[in-house]
């Protein structure tokens, strides 16, 4: 455990790397609350899409990293902001008129369109933590409707009460003119409407704990700033949960830098240390537009989910957290290959190479092994070939290329045949274009299926793969990857495809014989 915990601490992996500017910060001694705090925070004004888990996943590698190198105990909370009030209909829910009528609600009070929770933010906490669950994570959900009306934020809501001018002081800069003769760190919820206000703060006073404002309709109403009366604004709100809850570490997207560096202010005008922070890179559509929950243009986790192990999903969340990345439909089955490639490379590593390995942090250290022994994307090649309807197709090709293989014995490749069946039949069947071969092609073509006819090497995969790349060489193809390319275009409907010898040996000679001709005739569709 030394020699690991040794490695540790000298990884260039981003989470050890974060780990130890972590420990840093308590090179004295430990907290006095006797654990480091975690902290991730959800928005659920929308559904939780992927960006959503990735926080989750990125803060836990961090997490687990920390308690390699350090004896310290750690805690992970996942703060949902579902107080706020409701601004703006999500383009993705039903019954939107209904959402209407409750503009301006905290989001616990929102009647829940889907009709399945006592409200809408209720609903989407849910969605949230049975993924998280699903997956495994260990964490305390916190609730700001909760944590406000049980008095949790009282102390420091008073603290801010008492530091009002410093906090305006440090939030009027950043605003318009206009917004900064109506601004108030606190939002008080009306005992009217339910609504939560943004209106001035016309009086408060420190020794009762409360504030007076301006309904709509003209009447004065005083209130406490405690007991769930107000919320705060969401960058002062950010910087009094950081000293409320005295949160250690945070991660953010890229677009919050401005929001982080204003709270990180506010709390320490509150009295405490902000956390280490860490921002990323945000993800796009398949358009190259940042994903949005209430835009619903992300990938929903249940859709990686329908193609893929949650493994693949969070080997993805690991890579180069401060880079952008395109996130949509086509980047699973890369992921997935990658991440099987990752796990057989994890079996005869050193103790470094292992801490470097993006597996490592998926699986906390407890890494299984693979037994994907063929492809994902050459199961989506071989779907797509044979038109399969289920997995059982797939593994008659499979039990060709690997005799001993069976459903019981290789988990892994029996549910990446049945994700790449769904994958091909819900994405890849309505829009796949064959085209017809031009004449270098034809001819090309018609000499792999005389060779293919006269085949005597067997099935080994890389022999065909030598024969096949002779084909191209011989009829002129120069590089040799417009040959490659034109077999996927042609036979596969694709621009790209697999090693293509690996492909036969798995779909057949025959079988790719009667491809040949098919294309050749122009019955490929």
């Amino acid at each position: 455990m030394t020699a690991m915990r040794d490695a540790a601490l000298a990884s260039k992996a981003w989470p050890f790397e974060e780990a130890r500017r972590l420990l840093r910060r308590y090179e004295a001694g430990p907290p006095e609350k006797g654990h480091v705090l975690f902290q991730t925070g959800y928005g659920p004004s929308g559904l939780p899409h992927i960006g959503t888990f990735g926080e989750v996943a990125r803060t836990t590698m961090v997490r687990r990293a920390f308690e390699q190198i350090s004896d310290i105990p750690t805690k992970l909370a996942c703060f949902s902001d579902d107080m706020d009030g409701l601004r703006k209909v999500p383009d993705n829910v039903p019954n939107k008129e209904q959402m209407q009528e409750d503009m301006n609600l905290p989001l616990t009070r929102v009647r829940d369109p889907f009709g399945t929770h006592e409200s809408f933010g209720a609903h989407n906490n849910a969605r949230l933590r049975a993924f998280l669950d699903e997956f495994g994570f260990e964490y305390e959900f916190v609730s700001a409707t909760e944590a406000y009306m049980s008095g949790r934020f009282d102390d420091i809501l008073l603290t801010a009460l008492d530091r009002f001018d410093r906090i305006m002081e440090i939030m009027l800069p950043t605003l318009g003119a206009d917004r900064q003769l109506t601004y108030s760190p606190f939002l008080p919820i009306s005992p009217k409407s339910g609504h939560v206000l943004q209106v001035p703060t016309l009086e408060r006073n420190v020794s009762t704990g409360t504030i007076v404002y301006e309904e709509p309709d003209g009447d004065r109403v005083e209130v406490p700033v405690t007991g769930g009366n107000v919320k705060m604004q969401w960058r002062p709100d950010w910087g009094m949960r950081w000293a409320a809850l005295e949160v250690d570490y945070e991660m953010f997207g890229k677009d919050l830098i401005p929001s982080a560096e204003l709270s990180s202010r506010i709390c320490r005008t509150l009295g405490a240390r902000p956390p280490e922070l860490l921002n990323y890179e945000l993800f796009n559509d398949e358009h190259g537009q940042k994903i949005s929950k209430s835009k619903g243009n992300g990938l929903p986790l249940e859709d990686w989910l329908a193609y893929a192990a949650p493994e693949s999903l969070a080997y993805f969340m690991y890579l180069k957290p401060r880079t952008a990345k395109r996130l949509y439909f086509d980047v699973i089955p890369k992921a997935v290959d990658e991440y099987h490639q990752q796990l057989r490379a994890f079996e005869g590593q050193d103790d470094a190479a292992r801490l470097a390995n993006p597996v490592y942090h998926v699986h906390s250290g407890d890494v299984p092994s693979s037994n994907l022994i063929v492809p994902y994307s050459m199961l989506l090649n071989l779907a797509s070939v044979s038109g399969a309807e289920d997995k059982r197709r797939l593994w008659g090709f499979i039990k060709r290329y690997a005799p001993a293989a069976a459903p019981d014995t290789h988990p892994d490749l029996d549910a990446a045949a049945g994700f790449a069946v769904a994958y091909f039949n819900d994405l890849v069947r309505p829009h796949r274009t064959y085209r017809a071969p031009e004449g270098r092609e034809r001819a090309a073509l018609e000499d792999l299926k005389a060779r293919l006819e006269t085949w005597g090497g067997g099935t080994d995969a890389e022999e065909i793969q030598s024969m096949v790349y002779a084909v191209g060489r011989e009829n002129g193809f120069d590089p040799l990857r417009d040959w490659f390319k034109a077999l996927y275009e042609v036979l596969l409907g694709s621009s790209q495809g697999p090693r293509f010898g690996v492909f036969i040996a798995l779909y057949g000679i025959g079988e790719t014989m009667a491809l040949i001709d098919q294309a050749l005739e122009g019955k490929l569709s």
